[in-house]
């Protein structure tokens, strides 16, 4: 981990995938049985107390009058446990998220807990049901699956898994009314572009990585999907900076880009806006361990932010500033 103060994602899935990556090298010889209807909450440990916006040392901060202040969303989404890496689809409807119930684990324990992963929860008029284990492995098989982005029917994630070295990037198809045809997007993304978590737009893929000719860090590049085949890399110089510049999000109207990059020493979340085919300069809209926007149409922000006490990460939660 390079930083302390990186997104909680970073810290909860980054950090779970490089120590995963040597264990999901080899067959599985413990296989889980097959895709058991898990409760997250009963694996939150009793000893894990809800942190709350009043008891918060370093709450998140917004500098935009366009939005209300932030807050949590209310449960079933965010528990005791580590709700991170929220993505929300366009109609604002459905909301896929990562979850690991204790921080405190090592990931060869939570690897196996059954509920470490991805999971989506639907709103019903003023409410989101309980979410469900979104699965992306076959039964008996490890893995470790996050950073969904979704398009249609098209989900891409980031997955440790069995018969792969390290961090990769898969896709999957929404089909029947479960993700199915998990599959590596090919050593061109990985291997030669170098992309890390990514956004994919109709067919431009947004991307950060710390690939050879950026300003430092990660920064934010773009290629594109032409009859299956990927261009070579373009950085986007307008809003990377020496700073961690990543975890790209794009309006579906393709007119704003929105990022994660450390201010002041934690990660907050900018803003920048296509002007007549050129990015702005972005601007702050919130600090202060926040990271990871995702919005729906309506223009709600929807981020992560995590809980630092002590320098110690004690869980994160899915935060929204809704659109005045």
């Amino acid at each position: 981990m390079k930083k302390m103060v990186r997104t909680s994602k970073a810290f909860l899935i980054s950090g779970l995938f490089v120590g995963l990556s040597l264990i999901c090298g080899c067959p599985n010889e413990n296989p889980i049985a097959p895709y058991p209807d898990v409760d997250r909450e009963d694996k939150i440990p009793d000893d894990v107390v809800k942190r709350k916006p009043e008891t918060d040392q370093h709450p998140p901060l917004l500098y935009s009058d366009e939005y209300e202040n932030p807050i949590p969303l209310p449960g079933p989404i965010n528990t005791a446990g580590a709700e991170d890496s929220p993505f929300i689809l366009q109609d604002g409807k459905t909301l896929y998220f990562f979850f690991t119930p204790d921080v405190r684990i090592p990931p060869e324990k939570q690897l196996l807990d059954q509920v470490t992963g991805v999971w989506v929860s639907h709103k019903q008029g003023d409410y989101w049901t309980d979410a469900k284990r979104v699965w992306l492995q076959n039964p008996g098989k490890l893995s470790l699956d996050g950073a969904v982005c979704v398009q249609g029917n098209e989900m891409w994630f980031a997955s440790v898994r069995e018969g792969y070295v390290g961090v990769n990037i898969f896709t999957a198809s929404f089909i029947d009314g479960n993700w199915k045809n998990w599959k590596y997007v090919g050593d061109r993304l990985m291997k030669e572009i170098q992309i890390g978590e990514v956004h994919i737009h109709g067919d431009d893929l947004y991307f950060h990585s710390d690939r050879p000719g950026g300003q430092g860090g990660y920064d934010i590049w773009l290629t594109d999907r032409n009859a299956g085949s990927w261009s070579d890399p373009i950085h986007l110089d307008a809003v990377n900076t020496a700073a961690m510049d990543g975890y790209p999000f794009v309006s579906s109207d393709g007119n704003e880009l929105w990022f994660s990059r450390t201010y002041s020493g934690t990660p907050a979340i900018y803003r920048s806006v296509n002007v007549k085919g050129a990015w702005s300069k972005p601007e702050l809209i919130v600090s202060q361990f926040a990271g990871e926007p995702t919005l729906d149409d309506s223009g709600n922000l929807y981020f992560v932010h995590h809980f630092y006490e002590e320098g110690t990460m004690i869980e994160a939660d899915i935060y929204v500033a809704y659109k005045k």
